[in-house]
């Protein structure tokens, strides 16, 4: 099938690609010209494991193309997915001002039937808001070209999102019931078929249940993680170790070990942005949402839970003290910083005085572009930040060790090396990457979340 995707970022890169993979024809395309010439030139703008080789593959049979000509987009394909950003407007509500304005673009240059299919999380309503788009472009123009619009949200998860898309878990597709929308149905089932070889991962509904869906799955996640988080916080007070607590619970099948795991607080694109949009639109329709509100506030204030703990430790006057960081992107195998808890503790150690040597396995280039922008205001305070080629490095004449993303790199280093290069020797452990119990014995002054103090012996 003939496959346009509109926005080349993280979801329509990893669309376009696999939908190429399983033989489909597909024109990706970006209003972005430095994007398109990276991918080009045989580059990808993100960090996606396993996603540059995809794109090689299918690049040299001549199944993908790259291209900011919005008109050659729209007459490629006969399936235009809309994968562009989505970014929080500043009340909080999804800010559809791409989504609709690459709904115009389809509108101005459609010459046949078109499926329409927003792949980018959007609230519920906004398929009305694209078929009016559509239409208004399409009335523009005195052409009477049908179209469908479909939601087809995604589920892929930052660093594992290939293997996502091509074994999914479901597929997801709204769909509406008159004779435009039996077609569109038919295209995507035909679509989709490869995935569903194994067995039938497709749930079709209207369009509007699939626009609810994709935000109840990333506010349910989300609980989930803020739940568990409270649970630690308490279970430092009274006494508990949350790991076991969580295995306990976990054995249960009717709560599972998913997304059990306490930390520092969740980020990324979608799981803040998410819940703040749904938030939005149940305000909208004046139902406070009152779990997902606490859910966020709870996530805000978890983001602080290493510098309460150092401040505990060691007081507020840091300017004494220099720290080792491990991890910056909100998650391993990804690059992507936004929200990422890092950024809050880099800020809240160097407001204190401190300096911060920090270390990442593939977002260091991100790191410094975004903390660059936290600290354009304060370039002193910017000057205490150093970014590190190794995770040894940034032992060198540091005090203590804070680690905020769980990279596997972390989990096994030369515990000797750390001990004898800290000056305290100190670990804070914003993802219990280690046993209390272990570090004690290699005398290793351990606090992480929800685990208890455990100094050394």
């Amino acid at each position: 099938m003939k496959v346009t995707i509109i926005g080349s970022g993280y979801v329509g890169l990893v669309t376009g690609a696999c939908l190429a993979d399983v033989g489909n024809d597909v024109f990706c395309l970006d209003v972005d010209p430095r994007k398109i010439e990276i991918l080009n030139n045989g580059g990808v703008p993100i960090h996606e494991p396993g996603l540059q080789e995809v794109i090689a593959r299918n690049r040299a049979a001549g199944r993908l193309q790259f291209s900011t000509d919005v008109e050659a987009s729209v007459a490629h394909g006969d399936v235009q997915f809309i994968a562009v950003g989505t970014p929080p407007d500043e009340d909080g509500s999804a800010d559809l001002q791409y989504v609709v304005a690459a709904a115009r673009n389809i509108g101005r240059y459609a010459k046949s039937f078109k499926v329409i299919v927003d792949k980018s999380t959007v609230p519920v309503g906004t398929a009305d808001k694209v078929r009016a788009a559509v239409a208004d472009e399409l009335g523009k123009r005195g052409e009477n070209v049908s179209f469908s619009v479909v939601s087809n949200p995604e589920f892929l998860k930052e660093g594992a999102a290939v293997d996502d898309f091509m074994r999914p878990d479901r597929i997801v597709i709204g769909v509406d019931d008159d004779a435009d929308g039996q077609q569109a149905r038919a295209m995507m089932k035909r679509l989709y078929s490869p995935f569903n070889r194994n067995h039938e991962r497709t749930l079709y509904m209207d369009v509007r249940s699939a626009e609810f869906t994709k935000y109840a799955a990333n506010a349910m996640l989300a609980t989930r993680i803020s739940f568990m988080n409270e649970m630690a916080n308490l279970a430092d007070r009274v006494g508990v170790d949350i790991e076991d607590v969580r295995k306990g619970i976990g054995s249960d099948p009717r709560i599972g070990y998913h997304f059990l795991y306490s930390g520092c607080g969740y980020g990324g694109s979608c799981f803040p942005k998410d819940v703040q949009a749904l938030v939005r639109t149940a305000e909208d329709y004046g139902l406070p949402l009152r779990i997902l509100n606490a859910v966020e506030a709870v996530n805000e204030t978890q983001k602080a839970v290493l510098i309460d703990k150092i401040v505990n430790r060691l007081g507020d006057d840091l300017s004494d003290k220099t720290f080792a960081l491990w991890g910056l992107a909100f998650k391993p195998n990804t690059d992507d910083m936004r929200e990422a808890p890092s950024r809050r503790v880099i800020a809240e150690l160097v407001r204190r005085g401190a300096r911060v040597r920090a270390y990442d396995p593939v977002a260091l280039d991100e790191a410094r572009r975004v903390v660059a922008l936290d600290f354009a205001d304060d370039a002193e305070a910017h000057a205490r930040i150093d970014f590190c080629a190794t995770q040894n490095d940034t032992l060198t004449g540091a005090d203590a060790l804070v680690i905020v993303t769980e990279w596997k790199a972390f989990r096994s280093p030369d515990f000797a090396r750390v001990r004898a290069a800290l000056s305290l020797p100190l670990i804070f452990d914003g993802r219990n990457l280690y046993e209390p119990d272990a570090m004690k014995e290699l005398g290793i002054e351990y606090h992480g979340i929800g685990r208890g103090v455990h100094e050394s012996a």
